[in-house]
C-alpha cells in the first residue's frame, strides 16, 4: 500500500546525469537584500527591536467646509438633480427625494430619510438610487442611461447634491 501524496518525506529530486548529489542541509542561495520601504516611509524596526509606540489611530480627514448646525433645515435654494429615462426618474431637491417608477411617484421629505445610496449597476448603463427610511425600508429606482458617459455624468452630479442635503441630517 502506498501513502497518499503529502505524507512522509519528499520524493528525491532527480539530478542531471553525472552531477554529484546535492548535500542535505546545504544553505539556500541568498536572494539579495530585502526591499527598501517606499520613499518617505519609516524603515521597519529591526528583528527583535521594540515597536514604536502607537499614539491612537490616523488623524481624521478635515471637513472641506464647516458642518451645518445639528437639525438645521436645508436652505430652500439648494442644488437640484434630475435623471430620467422612458419609465423612471429621480429628482433630488430642497424638499427631498422623488422617485418615479413605472408611473408611480414616491416622495420622500428629508425628515423621513436616513440615507440615500447611488451607484452604477453591475451590468449595462444603469444608475441605481436607493432611499433608506429610519425603519429600515429601502426603495430603489433604476434609470437607464443612453451612454456610459451619461451615467458617469449623473454619478458626478448626484454625489455632491446628496452630500449637500445629507449634511443637514446631523
Amino acid at each position: 500500500m502506498t501513502t497518499p501524496p503529502g505524507f512522509g518525506p519528499p520524493p528525491p529530486i532527480p539530478q542531471p546525469y553525472g552531477a554529484p548529489p546535492a548535500p542535505y542541509g546545504a544553505p539556500p542561495a541568498p536572494y539579495g537584500a530585502p526591499p527598501s520601504p517606499p520613499y518617505g516611509a519609516p524603515a521597519p524596526p529591526a528583528y527583535g527591536a521594540p515597536a514604536p509606540p502607537a499614539y491612537g489611530g490616523p488623524a481624521p480627514y478635515p471637513a472641506p467646509y464647516p458642518a451645518p448646525p445639528h437639525g438645521a433645515p436645508p436652505p430652500a435654494d439648494g442644488p437640484e438633480f434630475v435623471a430620467h429615462d422612458r419609465r423612471n426618474s429621480v429628482i433630488v431637491d430642497p424638499s427631498g427625494v422623488s422617485l418615479e417608477i413605472d408611473g408611480h411617484t414616491l416622495d420622500f421629505p428629508w425628515s423621513g430619510i436616513t440615507t440615500v445610496h447611488a451607484a452604477p449597476a453591475p451590468y449595462g448603463q444603469v444608475l441605481m438610487v436607493a432611499v433608506v427610511h429610519p425603519g429600515g425600508m429601502l426603495y430603489e429606482c433604476r434609470i437607464d442611461a443612453r451612454r456610459k458617459a451619461q451615467l458617469h455624468q449623473w454619478l458626478a452630479e448626484l454625489g455632491p447634491v446628496l452630500h449637500h442635503y445629507l449634511a443637514y441630517r446631523g
